[in-house]
């Protein structure tokens, strides 16, 4: 029998030797902190004593076959609160625009609201100038699905649905969201349309649950949508963001329960289903090369959200 010293040394040797394999091994071909080395996380504790047994689950699940997304993915404490101060000035701005929308309001009118509101604020609008779109929100009405473009000669008037959708860079942070607005008398089906799409986000948000799939969240929106007759884009969705305006990974909501990545603790992501009262299909061949529409012509509404998952479902960043 080897001295018991020998024993403890041999331990700690394969313990030693399983790390290093496990560091040369890791999902994502991130490199990981040594056991004794601060986290990656920011948090300031050893690795040890912080992340490394969460780690190794999140190997077990990539080895099992789940979809588990890169640590470089996952926000840490200090990331969220930069997060949050960016979706300060987000919803501030679109509590202006609830505010000052009605009858008579031009989408041009929004754009400069927008605008004013994010410089005056020291921050920046993350739509401006992104991939070329020219203004700094986007305002989509009635059969527009997504990404209208603000202008003098778009007046709202009664009985229109809006959607501004706004998007905030503060610090290098970014945070996403968007609100419905029903203009004057609208129709009672239309105003339907906009309070089913609201409560097929809520249905999302519900199903946000650590080590659960993203899909859970896709089929929920889906389900509510769907069940109260209308239908659900699928070309469009929610996306990751938090340190880039688009982050993996796409959020479909067309997609089945217990598919997608795992929801894992630090996952931020939005939900923003895109619904349309007629048909699903939609019209791409705006000739300014943003504009989308409902290819029937019916309406259509949108409500986004931002979170991050957390131990114990979910914290809405952005609203």
């Amino acid at each position: 029998m080897p001295p018991a010293v020998w024993v403890v040394q041999w331990g700690e040797l394969r313990t030693q030797a399983h790390e290093d394999e496990a560091r040369n091994h890791v999902y994502d071909n991130l490199e990981s902190p040594g056991r004794n080395d601060e986290c990656w996380c920011g948090s300031g504790k050893k690795y040890k004593k912080c992340h490394l047994e969460f780690d190794r689950h999140l190997q077990e699940l990539s080895d099992a076959g789940e979809i588990v997304l890169g640590r470089d993915l996952l926000k840490t404490p200090e990331e969220i609160e930069g997060i949050k101060a960016s979706a300060k000035v987000n919803i501030g701005a679109l509590d202006y625009v609830a505010e000052h929308i009605g009858v008579g309001t031009s989408t041009e009118e929004i754009d400069r609201w927008v605008h004013d509101y994010c410089i005056e604020h020291g921050a920046i609008p993350a739509d401006l100038d992104y991939e070329g779109f020219p203004k700094s929100v986007c305002t989509s009405i009635n059969e527009v699905v997504c990404h209208g473009i603000p202008s003098e000669d778009d007046v709202l008037k009664s009985g229109d649905i809006v959607n501004v959708d706004m998007s905030t860079i503060l610090d290098g942070y970014f945070s996403d969201s968007s609100r419905m607005f029903c203009i004057g008398d609208v129709d009672d089906e239309w105003r339907r349309l906009v309070e089913v799409t609201r409560e097929s986000v809520e249905a999302g948000l519900a199903a946000v649950k650590p080590w659960a799939h993203l899909g859970d969240v896709s089929a929920a929106v889906n389900k509510v949508a769907t069940d109260a007759g209308f239908s659900v884009v699928a070309e469009f969705g929610g996306h990751g963001i938090g340190l880039e305006f688009h982050e993996d990974p796409f959020v479909s909501f067309v997609a089945q329960v217990g598919t997608g990545p795992l929801l894992v603790p630090g996952m931020c992501f939005t939900i923003e289903p895109m619904v349309n009262m007629g048909k699903a299909k939609i019209d791409m061949n705006d000739p300014n090369g943003w504009t989308v529409r409902t290819a029937d012509g019916s309406p259509s509404a949108q409500w986004e959200v931002q979170i991050v998952v957390t131990d114990d479902g979910y914290e809405l960043l952005c609203w």
